[in-house]
């Protein structure tokens, strides 16, 4: 036991942080045991020889202090990693961040002056001029070949500027890329001869210093310069990407270059100083350097506010509300993520993490940030080219183009936004299978990476289903030009419907959004850790409730899923249930809905439907009654008919419609006005009523013109005999019955009031 004491308090005293204590010595009794001290960073030596006076109580209760401290330690840790004691501690190294830097100001210029003496000590007078010559003579060479290797491209150069990209959207990429292509060349050419040059011509110190300002000051802006001009064509607006005026593009284009100066700047000095010995953190330059440059940003931003919110909009006027507040505050935007750069810097700064700024990370997200919105436009430019026209006409065709149109851009949202997210997570060295050393776990990264997976496949697979099913569901509306919101078609009930796929489509979609949304949501909680067999379980027995507990439900949804396969109506159809007519308008898991020609609506469960009599399938015959006078050449009425049926087929608006002619049927009937014919024609639905109310107008002209009227009720009153001209009496009884005659009333009643 003793020895297994000796033991951990050897490990302890050796690896414990040196703490005041007073050990007892050996028989000095307690008084002396107080005032032995144990030395700071003792040797294992000391150690063994202290732990060797000690007694085993003595090694038991140094050991439970130790385990207290520790205990006491890692609680420290964990109210350490709250987020409330986080934000404090950013406030605080922020508020230190900004104090350091504004007492450190007056031995800013002190200590860089000392920097460049440093610099031009270790060179002598010689030195620093051959220094300065030979920078000058790489860079020279430098742009020397790059000029020329520009040269050697004329003419590609020349067929770029003769360019003007008015064949489309890819003309004018495929030629701002080749112009982008050429100045990388350029840029390249530069770096390159540069390097060589001064590798020959330089020792390696020199060589170092110079390869930093080389590329901070001069190739970041060449290459800043070629792909701000790639994006915003500042001299060619007939090839700009982006919608925006001349003075805007040129501003942004020479402000973007004087920024990457700046930043540029920035880096070299830092790194100047530090092999210098000036530190990063002594003279806190960065720390003016990033006010200037974030100052300066969100200046240039304020500055173009209204070029900046024209280029979001992009000229598109299908713009949602969301997206246009969002591009009318995006130069605030602007200012409130050079602020939060700002601060991501300080707190970095304040915790000593110079490493995360050495490469310009916080700037390269900064810029990224604020190029977003410019590459949703782009997008936008690229739907709206590359998305496919409109299929068909009328309100049902517009309504699908423009879903197309959202859809897309959701899809091409959401793989921008990833693309983004790798970019970003590639500028600052994040390795998302390696979260575990930020404190996450490796099992709890991987899991969020793959929920992050699961949900942006989700997402795309839904867009992509709810794509199809709109694109498919307009070609079937509007194939046989069918404009379920016309006035003429199904204005009096019997309009055509729509196809048995579009029918079926809508349920379609609802229940494949319902069941993308369920898998994915299930792989997510899984993959978070979560058990789901409850949540399966759960479902089965709420299924099984609903199975036994509302059967009419059911019956409901079955009675639908045999409706539909054995295609007893589709939308749009003109039907009859029971007493109930209407066209289909809606069509649910569980009942469907009739519009009445009148307005009203009527919602009907599956289960209550008994049959259904569709009166739009296929064709439909409609038969047309005149009643003329018993004296009329029903000859002539036959060829009357005839003639009509003759100009409905040469009519260009029935072309298509009319299946059989509008022909006689000869005389239906005769009544006690006069003789009844029937005239018959045959045709698609929806297009009867045009088709009879042609009818109606050529045949009261015809019969004008050949003298037949139409016949009407009459009442005839014989007369007494008497002398020519005289009026007979009627008593009270008789014109009572020749009233009654006139408006068919029954003798002794009232006529009805309107």
């Amino acid at each position: 036991m003793r020895s297994l004491l000796m033991a951990v308090g050897l490990f302890v005293l050796a690896f414990a942080v040196p703490v005041a204590a007073q050990i007892p010595g050996m028989g000095g009794g307690g008084s002396e045991a107080k005032q032995a001290a144990l030395p700071e960073n003792p040797t294992p030596e000391q150690t063994r020889e202290m732990v060797s006076r000690l007694s085993d109580e003595q090694v038991r209760a140094l050991l439970l202090q130790r385990l207290d401290a520790v205990a006491q330690a890692e609680g420290t840790t964990a109210e350490r990693g709250s987020i409330i004691d986080f934000i404090g501690r950013a406030a605080s190294d922020i508020a230190c961040s900004v104090t350091e830097a504004v007492v450190r100001l007056p031995t800013l210029g002190r200590s860089q002056a000392e920097a460049f003496g440093r610099f031009a000590e270790e060179r002598g007078a010689g030195g620093l001029s051959s220094f300065f010559a030979l920078l000058a003579v790489g860079v020279a060479l430098g742009f020397l070949a790059s000029w020329a290797a520009t040269r050697a491209a004329g003419s590609w150069r020349a067929r770029i500027a003769k360019a003007k990209g008015t064949e489309g959207l890819g003309e004018t990429v495929r030629i701002l890329g080749q112009r982008l292509l050429l100045d990388l060349v350029g840029v390249l050419v530069f770096a390159l001869v540069t390097r060589t040059v001064l590798g020959l011509i330089m020792d390696e110190a020199d060589r170092e210093i110079a390869r930093i300002f080389v590329i901070s000051l001069v190739v970041a802006p060449m290459t800043m310069a070629a792909v701000i001009s790639f994006l915003l064509a500042p001299k060619r607006p007939e090839l700009r990407l982006v919608h925006t005026d001349n003075d805007t593009a040129v501003y942004l284009y020479r402000r973007q270059i004087i920024f990457a100066i700046i930043c540029g700047f920035q880096f070299a000095i830092l790194d100047f100083n530090a092999r210098h010995g000036v530190p990063i953190g002594e003279t806190r330059i960065g720390f003016w350097l990033n006010v200037l440059i974030l100052s300066y940003v969100a200046w240039v931003s304020w500055q173009a506010r209204d070029g900046l919110r024209m280029m979001m909009r992009g000229g598109d006027v299908e713009l949602g509300p969301i997206e246009r507040r969002i591009f009318d505050w995006f130069p605030l935007i602007v200012i409130a993520l050079c602020f939060l750069t700002w601060l991501l810097v300080e707190i970095l700064a304040g915790q000593g993490m110079f490493h995360l700024l050495a490469n310009g990370q916080a700037y390269w997200t900064l810029f990224i940030l604020i190029t977003c919105p410019t590459f949703d436009t782009i997008l936008r430019g690229l739907v709206r080219h590359l998305a496919p026209p409109m299929k068909g006409e009328g309100v049902v065709a517009m309504e699908a183009h423009v879903a197309t149109h959202r859809s897309y851009l959701r899809i091409g949202r959401a793989i921008t936004f990833a693309i983004i997210i790798l970019i970003i997570a590639r500028i600052w060295n994040i390795d998302f299978h390696n979260l575990a050393s930020a404190g996450f776990g490796a099992r709890a990264a991987a899991s969020l990476i793959s929920v992050f997976v699961i949900l942006g496949i989700g997402f795309v697979v839904f867009e992509a289903m709810t794509l199809w099913i709109n694109r498919k569901l307009a070609n079937e509306q509007t194939a046989l030009g069918i404009d379920l919101n016309s006035e003429d078609v199904g204005s009096e009930g019997g309009g055509a419907g729509g196809s048995r796929l579009s029918t079926v489509l809508p349920l379609l979609r609802w229940t494949s959004q319902a069941a993308i949304v369920t898998i994915t949501g299930l792989l997510a909680l899984g993959n978070l850790g979560l058990d789901i067999t409850p949540l399966l379980a759960g479902a089965g027995i709420v299924g099984l409730a609903i199975g036994f507990g509302a059967q009419k439900l059911v019956a409901d949804i079955v009675s639908g899923i045999f409706f539909l396969i054995d295609d007893a109506f589709r939308t749009g159809e003109y039907v009859e249930i029971e007493s109930t007519v209407g066209t289909v308008e809606r069509i649910s898991i569980r009942s469907l809905q009739l519009r009445h020609h009148r307005g009203s609506i009527h919602t009907i469960p599956f289960g209550a439907v008994p049959k259904i009599t569709n009166y739009s399938r296929d064709w439909v015959i409609m038969k047309l009654k005149f009643t003329v006078p018993f004296d009329t050449d029903l000859k002539k009425v036959k060829n009357i008919f005839k003639q009509i049926g003759k100009e409905i087929l040469q009519i260009p608006e029935f072309e298509g419609d009319v299946i059989q002619t509008f022909k006689s049927q000869g005389v239906l009937e005769v009544d006690d006005v006069g003789i009844v014919v029937r005239g018959k024609f045959m045709a698609k639905p929806g297009t009867q009523f045009t088709i009879r109310k042609f009818i109606y107008d050529r045949v009261q002209k015809l019969f004008d013109e050949n003298g037949i009227q139409f016949a009407r009720r009459e009442v005839r009153v014989r007369l007494n005999e008497g002398e020519e001209g005289a009026v007979p009496q009627l008593t009270e009884d008789q014109k009572r019955q020749i009233a009654a005659a006139a408006s068919d009333q029954p003798v002794g009643e009232k006529p009805a009031e309107n």
